[in-house]
């Protein structure tokens, strides 16, 4: 086993790509040892991927891809700053804002970073903010798009616990209000400290506009609520709610009801069993070619072309980190690696609080080295049987996990929205890691609540009936 960790923990160090260490570090290990046959690494990257859930992944990705090419992304935050950019620090706050709407498009905090943040970062400059503090306030809310759903990690971690990705998704919903409402806190103290002005004018029919179109959005489930309460059935209350909702939209040219309405279509649909997480995927997809090619008429075939090679440009890094994860975890579950770090845990701690505290210390430090997707394949099977063991809920730890990661993508060496933001914002790493320190502040807190207060995760797919 010490080969293979050495091996693998050696060539990143040397700066070669996580997959490719992961891979040559297996191969090493498998000519050394003769564990198992050389075939073994063909067959477990195979079964690494030839997994139904997985199709999810694509289609989110191009979801996403899907609504930059669109300008859904510039409708969002337009929304953003008529609701939150009149208060102090307005770009700030919108900038939570929107992240927290398009994180349920996208599902990556890549793309959040990448996508809504490259205006959010452009904006606050334009407005004489400090670009640190553009910076800082991008990366803090981009981790939000893995925990509000739908949610890529999310994905990955149900398929390898064999736990409900609905549920996990369902699980994401409070604590993302709770990252949300410390963020939000957060820019309200450096406003105050800082001394940041509003940004927009505070007009009562901007506000009020935007408000009718929360309201409107809103108004969808409960209109198919009442639908079915007159004996209508459930697909024909729907029917009538989406038509009516057509109506009203082009009556008003409501300018971002349409791309609010994407996380509830998704989140709705699950919960009333029309399709699964991965056929949400699916649905997010047609939704984003509508709004595109139909409701806004901004989307190209050059633009849906770009979308398109793209989705296959990701996809194919995510899967290929996944078919690598599958062999190295693989092995480390053949040379008793979970046994191994049973016996060491137990040998220190029998009360679950500590061990918790003891995964979220070795997940922050995971997190600033490897990639989500590869850390969640490899330490999953490692890590679940003492999960288990402890008495904690798998959907539970599933927050925990992914929350750590992602704290763990604004920190060097390998942090790669720090990275993506230094290059956006053209700053130095050094510099664009200074001015995300502040900023980890409510994450950490946020951490510590959904680690030790169980409740914010599991009530409410335990109220839909997702987990017992």
């Amino acid at each position: 086993m010490l080969l293979l960790v050495g091996t693998f923990l050696v060539l990143m160090l040397v700066g070669v790509p996580v997959a490719i260490s992961m891979a040559v570090a297996s191969v090493l290990y498998l000519v050394f040892f003769g564990v198992a046959p050389d075939i073994i690494v063909a067959q477990r990257m195979i079964a690494g991927v030839e997994s139904f859930p997985l199709l999810a992944v694509p289609f989110f990705i191009l979801a996403g891809n899907l609504m930059n090419s669109a300008g859904v992304t510039g409708r969002i935050y337009s929304f953003a700053v008529a609701l939150v950019g009149w208060m102090k620090g307005g770009l700030a706050q919108v900038n939570i804002i929107g992240s927290v709407i398009f994180s349920g498009m996208s599902g990556t905090a890549l793309a959040d970073a990448a996508g809504i943040g490259t205006i959010e970062i452009k904006a606050m400059k334009d407005h004489g903010y400090p670009v640190e503090a553009a910076v800082g306030v991008t990366a803090a809310s981009a981790t939000l798009g893995p925990i509000f759903p739908p949610s890529l990690p999310f994905v990955i971690y149900g398929m390898m616990a064999n736990v409900s990705i609905g549920a996990l998704f369902m699980a994401g919903i409070l604590p993302g209000v709770v990252m949300t409402v410390l963020m939000m806190v957060t820019v309200a103290i450096f406003a105050y400290i800082k001394r940041w002005g509003s940004d927009a004018p505070f007009k009562v029919k901007q506000l009020l506009e935007a408000s009718l179109e929360i309201v409107v959005v809103f108004a969808v489930p409960l209109v198919i609520y009442l639908l079915t309460l007159t004996g209508l059935s459930v697909n024909a209350s729907v029917g009538i709610a989406l038509v009516l909702l057509l109506a009203v939209d082009w009556y008003f040219d409501f300018s971002a009801v349409m791309a609010l309405m994407t996380p509830v279509i998704l989140i709705g649909g699950m919960t009333m069993g029309w399709f699964t997480p991965t056929e949400a995927a699916v649905a997010a997809v047609l939704w984003s070619l509508f709004l595109g090619l139909v409701r806004y008429r901004t989307m190209t075939l050059a633009s849906l072309a770009k979308a398109s090679f793209d989705t296959i440009e990701t996809t194919a890094s995510v899967l290929f980190i996944v078919t690598a994860a599958s062999v190295f975890a693989w092995l480390l579950t053949v040379s008793q690696a979970a046994q191994l770090l049973s016996t060491a845990i137990l040998s220190i701690t029998e009360n679950k609080w500590v061990f918790l505290i003891l995964v979220n210390l070795l997940m922050l430090f995971v997190g600033c080295f490897l990639d989500t997707i590869a850390a969640i394949t490899i330490l999953v099977p490692i890590l679940l049987p003492l999960v288990l063991k402890f008495g904690i809920d798998p959907v539970h730890f599933g927050l925990i996990m992914t929350l750590n990661l992602m704290i763990g993508l604004l920190h060097p060496p390998l942090g790669m929205v720090l990275f993506v933001l230094s290059r956006v914002a053209k700053l130095s790493v050094e510099r664009t890691t200074m001015a995300i320190l502040p900023w980890l502040v409510p994450l950490f807190i946020a951490l510590i609540a959904i680690t030790f207060v169980p409740a914010i995760t599991l009530w409410l797919p335990t109220q839909l009936g997702l987990i017992k």
